[in-house]
């Protein structure tokens, strides 16, 4: 497939930019135009957690996608979800020279070593969807996330309610060095905590590994005989811990959720298997820090003075559609319809 011609690539990034509500102007096509221009395209580094995990996929799969609409040759550095080899992999990337980087951290303080050797050498450096280091410790160029705690009680608040706010419940947690996880367990217990009939039976951390969620579960499936409701700090989990509840003939006993709006848990939650999930946007976090970094690199737009220190990347919460009828589905919450449907849509193209 051969790259689009610069009026079609225009109108690209256009569309991508107007879904989220930002409008492509004369600073950005100016500095597109100027990137075609270049003796050699921009050269970018990034790395996430681990491409183990389907966010972190659908991650990777963004950046290449508009680092072709932009110009921009990505170089990836693969988390693989251990601390150690992220740790390795990125010492690597901080051995080269690089237009810009973007980095999610599995675990916060474990990257800032390369980090602040990459910063000293001028490399704007982008972090995404985890903290890279607590605020102030090294200067990165911007942190782009979701509001990871709001997630977690949207998703936790429905679990509650449709569980009549009594029961038992279990969270299964992410990598507990993860910022995230501890933003999904902070929101979790915000919700938790206003009911007293609510019994946290377990909080196991099942560090994004779908092996390890389906050994925990066997475990507690074996353990409590009642279980009424499971949030986990992600859609995999969840639908890893489904399908060995579903084998030991309980999914209709616990009501799961899980947080990451990936597709097959989108559509889980339309076909009844999760009762809900929350979109942190995997695409926005991506593109943005690639959108970012080619800003720092074609306009030399200087963090604190051009770009703010954080970036909301703020995704909805799924919900099963409404079963209320009406003619006037503008007075329900997502007309009815919910985010869902509209959702899958955008993540197939790159968007949300």
């Amino acid at each position: 497939m051969g790259k689009p011609d610069l009026s079609r690539r225009k109108f690209m990034i256009q569309s991508a930019l107007a879904s989220m509500g930002i409008v492509a102007g004369p600073a950005f096509l100016q500095t597109v135009r100027a990137a075609e221009g270049k003796n050699r395209p921009l050269k970018a580094a990034f790395s996430n957690a681990g491409l183990q995990a389907t966010w972190c996929a659908q991650g990777k799969d963004t950046v290449e996608q508009w680092g072709e609409w932009l110009g921009v040759e990505i170089h990836w550095y693969d988390g693989q979800l251990d601390v150690a080899k992220q740790r390795a992999a990125v010492d690597a990337m901080a051995a080269k020279d690089w237009d810009f980087v973007a980095i999610q951290s599995l675990s916060i303080g474990s990257l800032v070593e390369p980090v602040q050797k990459m910063i000293d050498k001028g490399i704007p450096v982008i972090a995404m969807d985890t903290m890279l280091a607590p605020w102030g410790k090294i200067k990165q160029h911007t942190f782009i996330a979701p509001d990871n705690v709001w997630m977690a009680e949207q998703v936790t608040q429905a679990l509650v309610d449709a569980i009549g706010g009594k029961g038992n419940i279990v969270m299964t947690q992410g990598s507990l060095g993860h910022t995230g996880a501890q933003g999904r367990a902070q929101g979790f217990y915000n919700v938790v905590k206003r009911y007293p009939d609510i019994k946290v039976i377990d909080e196991s951390p099942a560090d994004w590994d779908v092996a390890k969620v389906a050994q925990l579960w066997e475990n507690l499936l074996n353990r409590y005989k009642k279980i009424d409701a499971a949030f986990f700090h992600n859609d995999d989990m969840a639908l890893a811990a489904y399908h060995v509840i579903k084998n030991a003939g309980r999914e209709n006993e616990i009501v799961l959720g899980g947080i990451d709006g990936m597709p097959p848990a989108v559509q889980a939650v339309l076909d009844g298997k999760l009762h809900a999930t929350a979109r942190n946007s995997s695409a926005r976090i991506h593109w943005g820090a690639l959108v970012a970094g080619y800003y720092a690199a074609m306009q030399k737009e200087m963090p604190g003075k051009d770009i703010p220190e954080f970036i909301l990347a703020d995704g909805p919460a799924i919900l099963p559609p409404s079963k209320e009828k009406t003619d006037k589905p503008w007075l329900l919450k997502g007309y009815g319809i919910g985010a869902g449907p509209g959702l899958l849509w955008q993540e197939k193209h790159f968007l949300a």
